[in-house]
Order: C-alpha cells, then structure tokens, then sequence
C-alpha cells in the first residue's frame, strides 16, 4: 500500500490524470473509427465515424447533417461512445466516453488536414471544397474511461475532463 502525505496528494492526483490523458492519446492515436451514440425520437442509434482529436482530448468528425446521428446531436447534444483498438487475442485496448456535441460551422482546413492525413488522402488545398456537403462536429467529453487490460486488468481509469 502507499501512503501520500496530504500535502502531496493533489501533486499525485494530477500526475496520475496525466498519465491517464497519455493513454488516452494514445487510444486515440491508434484508433482509426468511433463508434458515436445518439438518441432522438426513434430510439437509441450507433454510427462509426471516422474522428480526430486535440490536445484537449476533443473529438471531431465530418458527417453530412441530413443522416440520422447529425440530427440527433442538433435535438440531443448528450452523445456517448466507444474507440477500441485491440485485435483479437490481445488485451482489451480502448476507451468509452460521454460527453457534449456540436455542429461547427466553416470549412476548417486545419480539421482537414488532419482527416486526410488519417485516411491517406493527398492533403487537401484550401481552395478544395473538403465539407462537399458534410459539416464538422466536434465532442467536447465530459467522462472518459480507459479500458487498459495490460495496465490494469479489468479496471477502468475514469477521467473527468471539460468541468
């Protein structure tokens, strides 16, 4: 057991939740798809996006406002979800989030570029029309739960972020 003078603790707490925000860049790096819940008047609804993250642990995703999970978010901005990165056979590797989302209005290129990047496509020009229709969302999380089987067994490590 260790014991943390009272003095320290605060000092402890914060290296701890930045060692839990690494892994969870690190989650985020690897991942590839999100797996987004809404929910709106038809019921509970899932949807695999592709995303990309900030420093500040935001997600963003482009999707086309007409499909169901844009409308949802523009009803019901509470949204969950999931980004899981193991293969088969491996320790559990990912993370569950809920948190708030929103529409983001323009075209960000520096969003872009960083999406492109991600799917292997030639980076875009400014000039391109990137959004082709799509718009930009972005999730600002409020609870994330790191579900590192190698670290901590079946132990999730929840970090509350965005208070």
């Amino acid at each position: 057991m260790i014991f943390v003078r009272a003095d320290q603790g605060k000092n402890t707490r914060s290296a701890m939740e930045d060692d839990i925000k690494k892994l969870v860049k690190e989650v985020l790096e690897k991942g590839y798809l999100m797996s987004l819940a809404t929910i709106d008047d038809g019921g509970v609804w899932v949807s695999d996006v592709i995303y990309i993250y900030d420093d500040n642990l935001n997600i963003y995703w482009m999707s086309d406002p007409n499909v169901r999970h844009s409308k949802a978010i523009v009803k019901n901005p509470q949204i969950a979800g999931t980004i899981t990165v193991n293969n088969p056979k491996e320790d559990n590797l990912g993370i569950q989030f809920s948190g708030v989302a929103q529409k983001i209005e323009g075209a960000r290129f520096d969003l872009a570029k960083k999406h492109y990047t991600k799917r292997n496509k030639p980076e875009p020009k400014e000039i391109d029309d990137m959004l082709q229709g799509d718009a930009w969302y972005m999730l600002k999380s409020e609870k994330i739960e790191l579900i590192n089987e190698t670290l901590f067994g079946f132990k999730k490590q929840i970090l509350n972020v965005h208070e």
